[in-house]
């Protein structure tokens, strides 16, 4: 399957499949007229016959007006993912060209030459449902959440060839499409569909810092792009201070910490992978004459466990755990989870210490994240001041509720 030409009023012929056509609740029409681009399972109401997953589906209204088209996946309860909705449109290779231009085109002006890793191509909020294109210098890493790009992933592959130089492309699947894309495709999360492998870890830059990204194994595409931001943000509080950063993954934060003028540095995580990558990420920036003179420390060990039993004191510390609610169900308990976390890092606070809080859960709404974060203040019975709060960057837009996932909270205390 390639790249499909529409026409909302196709007919079925002797020798071609009629389109595809749906009708929806009526819920779900003024939810798509919205602007969301998910159309639930349980929201389809008929179908002129059973869908394949990749194939386009158009959707109509009650008054058989077309409503929206969008890639079908017969195996999500996400079954229809919305392209476009409104207006028909064809929908041709000229057609994913000029999307491609408009989604590339909002980055042209976000960074400068000093910094090379980030988001090229954002998902549902970028008009693409379900994929993710993440850039680390000349490798770009596709991850796919959505078996329904997969029938047309040579045509996309060759037009990002095409039109965003690199030196490769590796796919990145999520874990709930890996098992039926090897059966059906052949493909497996982390192969280079593009170029070859890399001989050494994919190096990037970001305001000048040096990072690895292992694009072939590591989490997400290979580094956590979104809290770019927030990183630089640490830096221009770090300087003079003993800095923890719990979750720490492979160092970022500490290392824009270190950058920042910190005395100390001491990253904190389960995974004793990652803190070979932190320290890996120290050693690319000895250049830097901060980060060469910072005492940098990795602590393997829980970090509920460590912050409870550790008496050990900061100046900064920086809790960016990875997401505490899977699912809606799970919110309240997420809710009591950060606000015990938060609990247990303000106590480990200096006087006039800062705490930088965040939640990558999008089932958790910001608003009641930062409550549960200022309440964990209020209780430890210090005097503090709220510095700001921060979003999403501009690489990573949110369109629709379920996309605003990423908030950070900054406190400073007495």
């Amino acid at each position: 399957m390639g790249f499909d030409t529409l026409r909302p009023c196709v007919t079925a012929r002797s020798n071609t499949k009629a389109r595809l056509r749906l009708r929806i609740t009526v819920t779900a029409e003024t939810i798509v007229r919205s602007g969301h681009p998910w159309v639930f399972a349980d929201s389809i109401q008929a179908a002129n016959r059973a869908g394949q997953t990749g194939e386009l589906a158009v959707i109509f209204d009650r008054k058989d007006t077309f409503l929206a088209v969008g890639l079908f996946d017969s195996d999500s309860p996400i079954r229809v993912r919305i392209l476009h909705a409104g207006k028909p449109q064809t929908i041709d290779a000229a057609w994913w060209e000029m999307r491609l231009a408009r989604t590339l085109a909002l980055r042209e002006k976000l960074f400068d030459a000093e910094t090379t890793g980030f988001r090229l191509i954002h998902g549902e909020s970028d008009g693409w449902p379900g994929l993710v294109l993440d850039r680390y210098d000349s490798t770009l890493a596709l991850k796919l959440y959505t078996a329904a790009w997969l029938p047309r992933l040579n045509e996309i592959l060759a037009l990002f060839k095409e039109k965003i130089p690199s030196e490769r492309i590796v796919l990145r699947l999520s874990r709930n499409i890996q098992s039926s894309t090897a059966k059906q495709f052949q493909l497996r999360d982390g192969q280079v569909v593009s170029g070859s492998l890399p001989d050494a870890p994919v190096i990037f830059s970001e305001h000048g810092i040096r990072f690895e990204a292992d694009v072939l194994r590591g989490q997400k595409t290979g580094f956590f792009l979104d809290q770019r931001e927030n990183r630089a943000e640490v830096e221009k509080l770090a300087n003079g201070r003993k800095v923890l950063n719990a979750f720490s993954f492979s160092g970022g934060f500490s290392v824009y910490a270190a950058r920042g003028g910190a005395r100390l540095v001491t990253d904190l995580d389960i995974s004793a992978h990652a803190l070979q990558s932190a320290k890996r990420n120290f050693a690319l920036n000895q250049n830097l004459s901060s980060v060469a003179t910072c005492r940098h420390e990795t602590v393997h060990a829980d970090t509920f466990e460590w912050l409870e039993k550790c008496p050990a004191r900061f100046g900064l510390v920086v809790l960016d755990p990875p997401s505490l609610a899977k699912k809606a169900a799970e919110r309240e308990g997420a809710l009591r989870a950060y606000e015990r976390l938060n609990s247990l890092g303000i106590a480990h606070l200096e006087q006039g210490g800062i705490l930088v809080a965040g939640s990558c859960s999008a089932h958790v709404p910001a608003l009641e994240f930062f409550e549960a974060v200022r309440s964990a203040a209020r209780k430890s019975g210090r005097t503090f001041s709220e510095l700001k709060t921060m979003r999403q960057p501009a690489d990573h837009p949110a369109t629709f509720k379920e996309a605003a996932y990423l908030k950070v909270i900054y406190l400073k205390f007495g």
